[in-house]
C-alpha cells in the first residue's frame, strides 16, 4: 500500500511542463557519449557520473521531461517499500504501514520523486543498505550490504555519512565482535572504493561555493521537512517521534524483546498488552527501532552541518533526503506506542492459543521431556513446530486491527492538511527557476541569424534544453561546445576578444541572470565582466521579458543624433 500511494502521487503531475537548470544539466549531459561523459566528470560534477552513464541508458529510450523524472519516481517507490519493510521487520506489520504512508505524503519526498537528479535514487539506496544491515546482523552475510551502500556512494557521495549512522546504531545494541567484523570489513571496501571520487571532487569544490554556513533557522527548516511542512502536522508528527524515541530508550533499560543476537521480526509484546514497544527495546546484541532511526535521521545532516562551519560550507538539504527515512519510522514507533497504551487499558480480547506461563500438573496434562511425553499421551511425538511456538502467542483481538486502521485514518489525514503543498509542487514556478518559461519568452523575440549573448555563461543551459527556440540565432562569444570541451556549458572566447566578436553588431538578445544586470553581483570571470560592461556602455535596452531570476532582454545600439533626424523635416522649432 505505500508504495502503491507513492506511485501515485510521484505520477501525478510528473509532466510539468518545464525543467530547471539542475534537471536540464542531467537532460543535456545525459544525451552525451558515455566517453564525453568520462572526460566531462574529470573536471565538474564527479559526483554525479554514475547517475549521468545511467540517465545516458534510460534517455536513449526515449529523450523527454517525463522519462527523465520516471527513475526518480521509481527510486522514491522503492524507499517507501523498503521503509515500511525496516518498520515492519523491527516492530510489527502495522508499523511499517504508518512509515511507509508517513514516508510516501511527505512533500519533501515528493519534490524529490519528481526531480531529474540521483536523490530520490540515494535515498533508495540508503533504504536497502539499512535492511540488508539488518541481515546482516542476523545471518552474518555483508555482501549484498557492502555492494549497495557502495553502489549508492557512487551515486552521490555524500550518502557514505549513512556508515556513521549504522556504526551508531550497531554501538547502541552493544552487537558481538564478529558483527562488528563483518560490518567493518563491508564499510571499509566502500570507503576504499569511494577514495577516487573523493580526491577528484575535492579539486572540484569551487562548484558549491555558493553555499552558506548552516544557522539554527537551518537546522529548525529541516526538521519541518523532515516531520511536516503545516503547522498540526509538525507538532503530532514531532510529539510521536519523541515517544517513540523515549519507548525505545525505556524498553531498552527494562531489557525485554529478543535473545542476544536476535533480530524481533513481528513484535509481539503490544499484542500481549506490553507497554515496552516490541522492536524499539532489548537486550544486548540486538537491533532495535528507536536504534536505527534516530541515527539516521540526527547523524548524516548533523555531520555535515558541522562540517560545514569549520571548512567550506558542503549542506544543502537535498543532501541528505536520504535521512528523511529515519522520522516516519520514529513517528510510526510512537504511534505504536500510544496504541500499546490503549490497548493495555482496555479490557483484553482474544483467544489465547496458550497459556501465558504453563507449568503442567502431573495427572492433568503429560509432561515434557525432550520429543518425548509421559503421562496418559505416552509416546506421542511432539512435533518440532508444536515445541517451538511461543507460549505467549495469541490471535490479534479485535482491537489491535481497530487501532491499524485508526492509524491509518491519521495518517490520511497528513496529506489532506498538506494538499496545497502538495498541489503547488507541481509548479514549475515552484522550482528555482523554469528553462521552459525563458524558451518560450526567447522564441517569441528572437528570429534566425539574431545574435545571442549569455551571462553568465550557465544560462546557456536553456538553450541546451530547449534548443528549438533559438534555432539559427548566433552564439556571439562561444569557442567550443560543451561536449567537445568537455564542460558543461561551452567554453567561451578570452575576455580580449569580447569586444571585438560584439563590435558591429546593432542588437542582441541576452540571455542573463537578473542580479547581474540590476548590479547585486558581479561575475568574478574577466569574460563575463567584459560583456557586462559592453551592453551598459555601448548598448540601451529595447525591451525585456523577466520569467523568475532570468531575463530576456533585447539590447540596441543607440543612433546618432544626426541620424534621428528625418532630413525632409525643417530645423525644430526652438519652443521644442
Amino acid at each position: 500500500m505505500p508504495a502503491a500511494v507513492m506511485l501515485a502521487l510521484g505520477l501525478w503531475g510528473v509532466d510539468r511542463g518545464g525543467m530547471w537548470r539542475d534537471e536540464a544539466v542531467t537532460f543535456q549531459v545525459a544525451g552525451r557519449t558515455v566517453p564525453q561523459i568520462w572526460r566531462l566528470v574529470h573536471g565538474v560534477d564527479a559526483v554525479h557520473g554514475l547517475y549521468y552513464v545511467l540517465m545516458h541508458a534510460v534517455l536513449a529510450v526515449h529523450a523527454d521531461e517525463v522519462v527523465l523524472r520516471l527513475p526518480s519516481v521509481a527510486g522514491a517507490v522503492l524507499a517507501t517499500a523498503l521503509v515500511a519493510e525496516v518498520g515492519a521487520r523491527l516492530a510489527r506489520p502495522r508499523v511499517g504501514l504508518w512509515a511507509g504512508l508517513l514516508y510516501a505524503v511527505n512533500p519533501m519526498v515528493g519534490h524529490y520523486a519528481q526531480e531529474g537528479r540521483s536523490y530520490a535514487l540515494v535515498a533508495a539506496g540508503v533504504m536497502g543498505a539499512t535492511l540488508l544491515l539488518l541481515r546482516g546482523v542476523e545471518r552474518g552475510a555483508w555482501w549484498g550490504y557492502g555492494l549497495v551502500l557502495g553502489v549508492t556512494c557512487w551515486l552521490h557521495e555524500f550518502a557514505v555519512l549513512v556508515v556513521l549512522a549504522h556504526g551508531l546504531s550497531l554501538a547502541l545494541a552493544r552487537v558481538r565482535g564478529r558483527v562488528w567484523r563483518g560490518w567493518g570489513c563491508a564499510a571499509g571496501a566502500v570507503l576504499l572504493s569511494l577514495l577516487p571520487m573523493v580526491v577528484v571532487s575535492r579539486a572540484q569544490a569551487a562548484q558549491v561555493a555558493w553555499l552558506r554556513r548552516p544557522t539554527g533557522e537551518t537546522v529548525a527548516g529541516l526538521a519541518r521537512q523532515f516531520f511536516g511542512a503545516s503547522e498540526g502536522v509538525y507538532w503530532v508528527c514531532l510529539g510521536l517521534a519523541v515517544a517513540g524515541l523515549l519507548a525505545g530508550v525505556a524498553g531498552r533499560r527494562k531489557g525485554g524483546g529478543a535473545w542476544k543476537g536476535q533480530i524481533p521480526l513481528v513484535g509481539v509484546g503490544a499484542l500481549n498488552g506490553d507497554l515496552t514497544l516490541a522492536g524499539t527495546g532489548g537486550r544486548k546484541g540486538q537491533i532495535t527501532l528507536a536504534g536505527v532511526a534516530a541515527p539516521l535521521v540526527v547523524v548524516p545532516p548533523g555531520v555535515l552541518m558541522l562540517a560545514s562551519q569549520s571548512s567550506p560550507p558542503l549542506y544543502v538539504d537535498r543532501y541528505v533526503l536520504y535521512a528523511l527515512a529515519g522520522a516516519p519510522l520514529l513517528v510510526a514507533a510512537g504511534g505504536e506506542w500510544v496504541a500499546g497504551v490503549a490497548e493495555r487499558l482496555r479490557p483484553r480480547e482474544g483467544t489465547p492459543l496458550a497459556p501465558p506461563n504453563p507449568r503442567p500438573h502431573r495427572g492433568d496434562r503429560p509432561e515434557t521431556v525432550g520429543p518425548e511425553t509421559v503421562g496418559p499421551e505416552a509416546g506421542r511425538k511432539v512435533p518440532e513446530v508444536e515445541r517451538k511456538a511461543p507460549v505467549s502467542a495469541v490471535r490479534p483481538p479485535l482491537r489491535t486491527y481497530s487501532a491499524t486502521l485508526l492509524g491509518l485514518l491519521a495518517v490520511a489525514l497528513v496529506p489532506l492538511q498538506q494538499v496545497p503543498l502538495l498541489q503547488q509542487d507541481r509548479d514549475p514556478a515552484r522550482r528555482p527557476d523554469d528553462l521552459a518559461a525563458i524558451a518560450r519568452a526567447a522564441a517569441y523575440g528572437v528570429r534566425k541569424g539574431d545574435a545571442v549573448l549569455y551571462l553568465p555563461a550557465y544560462t546557456r543551459n536553456t538553450e541546451l534544453a530547449y534548443p528549438g527556440a533559438f534555432r539559427g540565432t548566433r552564439d556571439l562569444v562561444l569557442a567550443r561546445t560543451g561536449d567537445v570541451s568537455g564542460t558543461l556549458y561551452g567554453v567561451e572566447v578570452p575576455a580580449a576578444e569580447v569586444r571585438s566578436r560584439v563590435a558591429g553588431v546593432q542588437r542582441v538578445w541576452v540571455v542573463a541572470d537578473r542580479a547581474v544586470l540590476a548590479g547585486r553581483w558581479t561575475p568574478r570571470n574577466p569574460g563575463e565582466r567584459a560583456k557586462l560592461d559592453l551592453l551598459q556602455r555601448e548598448f540601451t535596452v529595447g525591451g525585456e521579458a523577466v520569467r523568475g531570476r532570468t531575463v530576456v532582454r533585447l539590447y540596441v545600439r543607440p543612433l546618432s543624433p544626426a541620424s534621428l533626424r528625418p532630413p525632409s523635416l525643417p530645423p525644430r522649432p526652438a519652443r521644442w
